[in-house]
């Protein structure tokens, strides 16, 4: 299983994702479900999510780096806008998947973030059919993989005018809690921010297995929870 989210304020956006894939109860490994694009010029960033089956997401990473590599018509390097690119990964995406036709278990889900200069940053979520829905100012942030856990955190704290760092620790709560509740999602969890405007992908921390942080974060918002659950108001009979 998987989880990923990506977060778009005005300030910025921020990326985390988890690194756990599951073929079994013996089979866990570990493999990176963020992809940055960087070197594209200096007017554009882009930032790939993955979900679903490994060789799908593996085999459509792929191409979109090779088509960069060799100059193709159509690339991320070409693009010229963040909605273009998404049309652009649905395709490839799309025609992964129709190598193995009618077999469900090779879907693959994605969420691009990104930016060309003279335009917004913006998120998009691209589904297993090819097409995509973007974030909005009511829900400003996208989910793939298993996305009930860590949701309730962000519908209650997120904002367009939420800073980056909140958004950050945002993300990082909502990763811990759906950890908490499915053990397929799980460490190395990584975490990226961009600043609008910066066109540049950082910082970027990766948090291991043993990370301290994530253990204080962890314990702290227990901890948290445990009070503001203990100071409710007393039941009141109807």
């Amino acid at each position: 299983m998987t989880y990923c989210v990506a977060i778009s304020v005005n300030a910025g956006m921020v990326f985390c994702s988890d690194s756990r894939t599951n073929a079994g109860v013996d089979q866990i490994s570990t493999y990176s479900k963020m992809f940055r694009f960087e070197d594209l010029g200096p007017d554009r960033k882009f930032v790939v999510l993955t979900a679903g089956n490994l060789a799908t997401t593996q085999a459509t990473m792929s191409q979109l780096k090779k088509d960069v590599r060799q100059n193709a018509e159509t690339s991320l390097a070409t693009v010229a806008s963040v909605g273009e690119a998404a049309d652009y990964l649905g395709e490839v995406s799309k025609s992964q998947q129709d190598k193995h036709a009618g077999n469900n278990s090779f879907h693959a889900s994605f969420i691009l973030g990104g930016q060309i200069r003279g335009s917004e940053h913006r998120i998009v979520m691209i589904y297993p059919e090819g097409n995509h829905i973007t974030s909005s100012k009511d829900t400003p942030f996208l989910q793939i993989g298993e996305s009930k856990y860590g949701k309730p955190i962000l519908d209650r704290i997120l904002e367009l005018e939420t800073s980056l760092e909140t958004s950050a620790l945002c993300a990082l709560v909502s990763m811990d809690s759906t950890m908490r509740s499915n053990l397929t999602v799980g460490p190395p969890i990584e975490l990226m921010i961009y600043e609008a405007d910066s066109f540049r992908f950082a910082p970027y921390y990766r948090y291991a297995e043993d990370s301290e942080f994530l253990r204080n974060l962890k314990k702290s918002w227990d901890n948290r929870l445990k009070e503001a659950f203990h100071q409710l108001p007393p039941l009141e009979l109807a």
